[in-house]
């Protein structure tokens, strides 16, 4: 049987979340000015930009974590503008932050236990299937019943985003997860998250390393300025003369 979360056969994909014309500012400062973007179910999708493009406020507003000043958000085909992260996590929508967040003084299981009880409002065996299956999809059972605060900067990594994956998610926003990494560290994680997609999972990804972003996502967006910029076949975005100008000489390649 297919996954109900992929497209029919020979059918267009259906847009799972999106933005229409979304503002933010923080102050005087406008870090999001007239954003529109769709994601469709099942895609890849790429976020690349210099520092102070937009594109975590981009994530913070798509995730209920920010409010926008103006503008809305869509998820699979309601208005959820108005609700906020614990919200709309529930509904299926699940990020990773730049910088982990795990609870330090908790297990690696623990704090899986918890995502998957508070976001996914999973109780019993249900939560436990879902952390289950996280451990082993990011490759942590290993590591399971370590403190949090012991691990590794990769396998920090990898618990940010098992963390997000136990809330039982349609779509995964990942904030830089390769950041810091090495590119042997942050080839490890290219298997995982093209695991995810294979699971229907649909994935929208932030990062600096683009080399590495590359071997995953089937679409790129470009943003400078809180605008996008570009939006495309990932190559043709990387050959676009804006996209040069903006993003290429302060990127690692």
């Amino acid at each position: 049987m297919p996954d109900a979360r992929s497209p029919a056969a020979g059918s267009p994909a259906a847009p799972i979340l999106s933005a229409t014309r979304v503002a933010k500012s923080f102050g005087a400062l406008r870090v999001l000015e007239d954003v529109s973007i769709g994601i469709a179910r099942g895609e890849a999708v790429g976020i690349v930009g210099p520092n102070g493009a937009g594109k975590t406020t981009l994530f913070n507003v798509l995730s209920g974590a920010y409010a926008p000043g103006s503008g809305s958000v869509e998820f699979d085909g309601r208005d959820v503008t108005a609700l906020d992260a614990a919200a709309r996590c529930r509904l299926g929508v699940a990020r990773s932050h730049q910088v982990p967040r795990p609870f330090g003084g908790m297990t690696v299981f623990e704090n899986l236990h918890v995502a998957a009880a508070v976001g996914a409002g999973a109780g019993g065996e249900r939560a436990n299937e879902l952390c289950l299956s996280s451990l082993r999809l990011c490759g942590m059972l290993d590591v399971a019943n370590r403190r949090a605060d012991t691990l590794g900067l990769l396998d920090r990594k990898r618990l940010e985003m098992a963390r997000a994956l136990a809330t039982d998610p349609q779509i995964l926003l990942l904030d830089e997860i390769g950041g810091g990494l090495t590119d042997g560290e942050a080839q490890e994680l290219v298997g995982i998250i093209r695991e995810i997609l294979a699971r229907g999972i649909t994935v929208v990804w932030i990062e600096h390393i683009v080399h590495v972003l590359l071997q995953v996502v089937q679409r790129l967006v470009c943003m400078e300025s809180g605008r996008i910029i570009a939006d495309g076949e990932p190559h043709a975005v990387m050959k676009d003369p804006a996209v040069i100008e903006a993003y290429l000489g302060s990127v690692s390649l």
